[in-house]
């Protein structure tokens, strides 16, 4: 299956939004001016600045949705080359915070709650999460540790690669969710030469991103494939023009997080066998996670270390 984290992970390929953590800008960091000139546009640079900044909040809300549980529903048809539909899955997932690594409990197939067998093969396989973080060893954990501050400098090198790789142009603004949103769209800018492995696919793809004023946040996305690009060694791939869709809500006035995600995507298994799946998943009841306790298979345990 192509999971949630694959089709996000390229959304936010291309709109400087990198899946990873970074701290909040500093109190001594200059102002953003989005200020428009004489005619109503950004400049820009304006523009490129401001996409530094919405991609530093997303990181922020990457670090902050740990913080949250919630139910997430997936939703793959596969379909044949004329676009009909063979057949649907659907799974749902409660997503969990385990010693600070989220993790999916699949709750239910095709909208029904799962057989006795496979609800106790879930709780299986939380509890044996939750007993190898609890037995991580000093040197487990400095690794662990390492490996994802890595992680969290990709995200930040990223973020230069994606205002260098687009010509950014304002088009006006919209109203998203009840908010007032900047609609700028992006087109690879000829000459960009990628200094990441990953920066290599950002000239595939242009489309449009609504950029919440008030909270310089993204509240939507709409991305087109301009050529066919694979990964993981062909084994998926977005056809040319395939699109990819992201809308995010604003939670507990404190964070934006993903509220719908859809897309259109290759797949091969092995060599020969090739076919798409349009992928959608939603995501609902965000609850807050209390930081002093953590999740067991049976439930809530006070003391999260």
């Amino acid at each position: 299956m192509l999971c949630f984290r694959l089709t996000l992970a390229a959304l936010l390929l291309v709109c400087s939004t990198a899946a990873a953590q970074e701290s909040p800008r500093s109190p001594t960091a200059p102002a953003l001016d989005l200020t428009p000139d004489a005619h109503g546009s950004l400049s820009q640079s304006k523009i490129e600045q401001l996409f530094r900044v919405v991609a530093q909040k997303d990181m922020e809300n990457d670090k902050r949705q740990r913080d949250y549980t919630y139910i997430e529903r997936q939703v793959e048809n596969h379909v044949d080359g004329k676009g009909k539909i063979k057949s649907t899955e659907v799974k749902t997932y409660e997503v969990l915070e385990i010693y600070g690594e989220q993790v999916e409990r699949l709750i239910e197939k095709d909208d029904k709650p799962l057989s006795q067998k496979d609800a106790a093969k879930e709780e299986e396989k939380i509890q044996k999460i939750i007993d190898k973080r609890k037995n991580e060893s000093p040197g487990e954990r400095k690794k662990r540790e390492a490996r994802e501050e890595k992680e969290r400098e990709d995200g930040r090198k990223f973020v230069t690669e994606v205002a260098d790789a687009y010509n950014f142009k304002l088009e006006g603004t919209e109203t998203v969710g009840g908010r007032e949103a900047w609609v700028i769209d992006g087109e690879p800018r000829p000459g960009f030469v990628p200094h990441m492995k990953d920066a290599k696919f950002l000239s595939k793809f242009h489309g449009r991103v609504w950029i919440d004023k008030a909270d310089l946040q993204l509240a939507k996305m709409d991305v087109e494939c301009l050529d066919t690009i694979s990964f993981g060694l062909f084994l998926a791939r977005f056809h040319k023009g395939s699109r990819l869709m992201l809308e995010q809500t604003r939670v507990n006035d404190e964070v934006w997080l993903p509220a719908q995600v859809s897309a259109k995507i290759g797949v091969r298994v092995g060599l020969v066998k090739n076919f798409d799946v349009n992928l959608e998943q939603t995501f609902r009841d965000y609850k807050k996670f209390r930081s002093s306790s953590r999740v067991t298979a049976g439930g809530e345990v006070q003391d999260q270390k």
